[in-house]
């Protein structure tokens, strides 16, 4: 998740964690729910054509779980399986970043794929950070963009620390960074529950939250942004969540990524 760069996290709390920091996320929203609606094969058919290695980046992506949920389950890697043994015929590698330190350092401790899945302290919405950070990633493999992007339960935490324009912004940056986009919305139910879990422990409300205008059904309006204005095309919804969240699937349609490598290359 990524909040206002000059903002210090705050300590443990339990039910806090207003940038979506949760130390525990993956016991209450497993990461096989999430995995188990994307079908098997799904780079070979989203990329049927490209021999060079795959680029992911996964915003907000907690203590790693779900990260290394997805690298498995989208290289057709069975529990324990070496990076030897997979089965999509495809080379995948997985940035992964977070606002919060501790579970990156946590990540990084318990990854079994360090070859391969990386994770990094980074505030995403800190321009002048992620910009270098990001360039230099992707130049280490001749690269100025991302395969396929992933943004699993981060859009309300952008939004509520960011405003309307703020989610625009991530959403446009985003759409310009990576081919394809997985993205999980949050239903405005969890903008809700976010901001009674803070008012119950006598904190200061979300400074955006009474003022979005951007409201109501958030799958559809995210999708609206991604389509109107961010020039990509939703290609599928995977389904929902037992906890009432879609996967939904976006492409580029290539006019917001200039001079962006074809996939087969």
């Amino acid at each position: 998740m990524a909040a206002p760069s000059s903002a210090a996290l705050p300590g443990p709390e339990p039910g806090a964690a207003p940038y979506g920091n949760f130390p525990n996320y993956s016991r209450f929203h497993p990461p096989e729910a999430r995995v188990s609606l994307l079908p098997g094969g799904l780079l070979r058919r989203l990329f049927p054509a490209a021999a060079r290695p795959l680029l992911g980046l996964d915003v907000g992506c907690n203590s790693g779980e779900l990260s290394v949920a997805l690298y498995r389950h989208l290289l057709g890697l069975q529990d324990k399986s070496s990076l030897e043994q997979h089965a999509a015929g495809k080379d995948l590698h997985l940035l992964c970043c977070d606002i919060d330190a501790a579970l990156i350092e946590r990540a990084r401790q318990s990854s079994p794929f360090p070859a391969s899945i990386s994770f990094a302290n980074l505030d995403i919405m800190d321009s002048a950070s992620r910009e270098p950070f990001l360039s230099s990633y992707l130049g280490r493999f001749g690269r100025s963009t991302f395969d396929i992007g992933f943004c699993m339960s981060v859009t309300m935490w952008i939004h509520l620390h960011h405003g309307d324009s703020g989610l625009r912004e991530f959403l446009a940056f985003l759409s310009s960074l990576c081919e394809y986009l997985l993205i999980e919305p949050q239903p405005w139910k969890c903008y809700r529950a976010a901001a009674r879990r803070l008012r119950k422990l006598g904190r200061n409300d979300f400074d955006h939250f009474r003022s979005l205008a951007i409201n109501g059904d958030m799958a559809e309006r995210i999708t609206q942004i991604l389509t109107k204005d961010c020039a990509m095309e939703l290609v599928c919804c995977f389904g929902s969540t037992s906890w009432d969240r879609s996967l939904l699937l976006f492409k580029s349609n290539g006019s917001n990524q200039e001079g962006r490598e074809p996939s087969g290359s």
